[in-house]
């Protein structure tokens, strides 16, 4: 794994309410992860809005902020997808909105749209804050998939970058893995066996994974395995909000399609209602 997988972090920029807190939580993490920071704008180029921002990120002066400020005119999903293949963005930073009434959040239409299509990691932010609010316990999915020793290892990276203290590494298993009808005592023993020897054989697979990671990484850390037969996507986004997670780390899925859309599951689930901010990582 790369030592620095985010070398470049993107956001859209918005002259809107929430303009300060989104610019300080990117600041933020591009000082933490030694990365150049874009501000992305859909609109044109202007001094006052330029001053805007420089006023806004003056106090990170002191912690050697890099960034620069790109002004694009057009649709604003195909302008920050543009922006993020042109400047070779490595994260790209998106904000979700609170269904009206609800403590909830959900991916905007727009945000949905660039989720879907970006080739780069995307963080979802679901309560941006000027003043930063400690990240303690990650979850991250550790389903059985190629993608997931580097995404369990990006984790571990992220945790120790924001100091978290806990991960939490959750195995989706499907419900069809344990094939027996539970009908009697004897069927219900034998259903719990089998459960058992499946949580033994993915916690395996999962430490053989950690096993791997570089001790810098993982020393000092509270590291949970956490075995849930349910569906994919559902279960691992009800587990980090039951367990009060300040951060969800996921394998981008490897494909998507119309009926993916039609009929959510894995990724989707989370998109519908996210439980926590989440990082999606490609």
């Amino acid at each position: 794994m790369s030592l620095k997988p985010f070398k470049s972090i993107g956001i859209g920029v918005a002259f809107s309410p929430n303009l300060k807190a989104n610019l300080f939580e990117a600041a933020r993490l591009s000082v933490f992860f030694e990365s150049k920071l874009f501000l992305i704008h859909v609109g044109e180029t202007s001094d006052e809005k330029l001053n805007a921002l420089r006023s806004i990120l003056q106090s990170f002066e002191k912690d050697n902020l890099d960034y620069e400020v790109v002004f694009k005119a057009g649709d604003p999903v195909d302008v920050i997808l543009s922006a993020a293949e042109d400047k070779k963005i490595d994260l790209l930073i998106l904000g979700a909105v609170q269904r009206e009434h609800f403590v909830k959040y959900y991916i905007g239409s727009i945000a949905r749209k660039i989720t879907r299509r970006a080739k780069c990691s995307i963080l979802l932010l679901i309560k941006p804050s000027v003043n930063r609010v400690p990240c303690a316990h990650i979850v991250v999915n550790g389903l059985k998939d190629p993608k997931t020793e580097q995404t369990i290892t990006t984790a571990f990276y992220v945790s120790k970058k924001l100091n978290s203290h806990k991960i939490t590494i959750v195995e989706e298993i499907n419900n069809e893995e344990v094939a027996v009808k539970v009908d009697d005592d004897k069927s219900l023993r034998r259903a719990t066996i089998m459960k058992e020897r499946i949580k033994l054989r993915e916690n395996s697979r999962v430490k053989d994974i950690i096993s791997h990671i570089p001790n810098d990484y993982t020393k000092g850390k509270n590291i949970k395995l956490q075995a849930i037969f349910g569906k994919k996507g559902y279960s691992i986004g009800h587990y980090a909000q039951i367990s009060r997670a300040d951060l969800l780390v996921m394998n981008a899925p490897s494909k998507m399609t119309f009926w993916d859309r039609l009929f959510p599951h894995d990724i989707e689930h989370i998109l519908t209602e996210l439980p926590t901010d989440v990082l999606i990582l490609q």
